[in-house]
């Protein structure tokens, strides 16, 4: 069955935009990994400044192919980064990795 990864971020107001757009721009570049099967960003309607990012993976090996490949060379630089190769000052003031293993699913009724 499949696995469930939520990176929890802490985002000030003011950084909502910023990390948005940054997850827009990235669009694209998960999609394609091997084992990979959903991605959505959450962003936090009332009473807290974190946001969710939740992926679903065939596996946990599919998940760690991809920390180790795509999203680690897309956090080291690349486009985005600033003049002379300098990232850019980060969106999110906090990070927790969150972890599940898919027990059961349902999606709505058919016909």
């Amino acid at each position: 069955m499949s696995i469930v990864k939520i990176n929890v971020l802490t985002v000030p107001a003011e950084q909502r935009e910023v990390l948005e757009k940054r997850f827009s721009a990235r669009a694209g570049s998960v999609e394609n990994s091997d084992g990979f099967e959903w991605f959505e960003l959450l962003r936090p309607v009332e009473g807290t400044d974190h946001y969710l990012v939740y992926t679903r993976w065939a596996d946990e090996a599919s998940f760690q192919a991809w920390m180790e490949g795509p999203m680690k060379a897309a956090h080291q630089g690349g486009p985005g980064a600033g003049e002379g190769g300098e990232r850019p000052r980060p969106a999110a003031s906090g990070s927790t990795l969150w972890s599940f293993e898919v027990v059961q699913q349902a999606g709505p009724k058919s016909g």
